[in-house]
């Protein structure tokens, strides 16, 4: 298991940049600048990254390519074709994104997003993506989601069958999945369900924790790793099982401080020294 954060410590230069993250204790890194960065800039990042033995995780995209604004969606699937350019290019382990949402939130809840179109529409922009680039040297993948596809191991499974490429590949967010008292209260099965199914397609993880809180109805939280309830021991067990250099990526905090406390909590709570 490779432990990372997702920050990109803005204001430091590539060297920089390498070596306060394997100082702090990290042995993978989101890439922290997108397709339209200088060439020179990017052949800097891979440089730094290599000299300190950090493997690049993943390159994000983060944007709707289901937009039912046609303008918005091309624009958004070209990002898509040419972050996954960039990630071929520096041999990223992954490239990820979302689904993206049937509704005026890129990222939001919405009943069309559960529907055959959106399945379909999602499936067809896989391919159109995976096709334009052709990488070999990365995966494609999906975020799993509480309120889209894919949002169970079950659903990741189908949509890798019906996009049938073999450069399409899992992105693991075990908590986004975990969405119902079921996965909440018997997570230890729910992982290794997941794991089960998707172990040998996972490309790299997202860590992070979930919390219920007291109000009514049933409300789950994300967290900073230990304070919920997520088993991270089991976690980080079943991903070493498939990958023992699985990245797994820190994420969702205020800032680069919160970012270095997290780091330092895993790693004492992993053992890690």
């Amino acid at each position: 298991m490779r432990l990372g954060i997702s920050t990109s410590l803005q204001g430091l230069s590539p060297e920089e940049w390498g070596r306060t993250l394997r100082e702090a204790g990290c042995r993978s890194v989101v890439f922290p600048v997108d397709h339209t960065a200088p060439d020179s800039l990017i052949d800097d990042y891979v440089k730094a990254a290599a000299d300190n033995d950090l493997v690049i995780a993943e390159v994000g995209i983060w944007r709707n390519a289901l937009s039912r604004d046609e303008i918005e969606r091309k624009k958004n699937l070209q990002y898509c074709i040419d972050q996954l350019a960039l990630a071929e290019r520096v041999k990223a382990n992954c490239c990820v994104n979302v689904a993206g949402s049937m509704g005026e939130r890129w990222d939001g809840g919405y009943r069309e997003n559960f529907s055959k179109e959106a399945f379909n529409k999602l499936v067809k922009m896989i391919k159109e993506v995976i096709d334009e680039v052709k990488p070999r040297n990365t995966f494609f993948t999906v975020e799993p989601m509480p309120w889209m596809y894919p949002d169970s191991p079950e659903c990741y499974h189908m949509l890798l069958e019906s996009v049938s490429r073999g450069c399409f590949g899992v992105h693991m967010d075990i908590v986004n999945m975990i969405n119902c008292p079921e996965r909440y209260f018997f997570c230890d099965d729910f992982l290794e369900r997941t794991f089960g199914l998707l172990g040998k397609n996972i490309k790299s993880c997202h860590l992070k924790d979930i919390k219920l809180l007291d109000e009514y109805t049933f409300q789950l939280r994300e967290c900073p790793c230990g304070e919920g309830t997520l088993d991270i021991e089991k976690y980080v067990e079943l991903a070493d099982k498939y990958n023992p250099d699985m990245p797994m990526i820190i994420e969702h905090l205020e800032n680069d401080e919160a970012y270095f406390k997290s780091l330092k909590y895993v790693r004492e709570r992993l053992g890690i020294k």
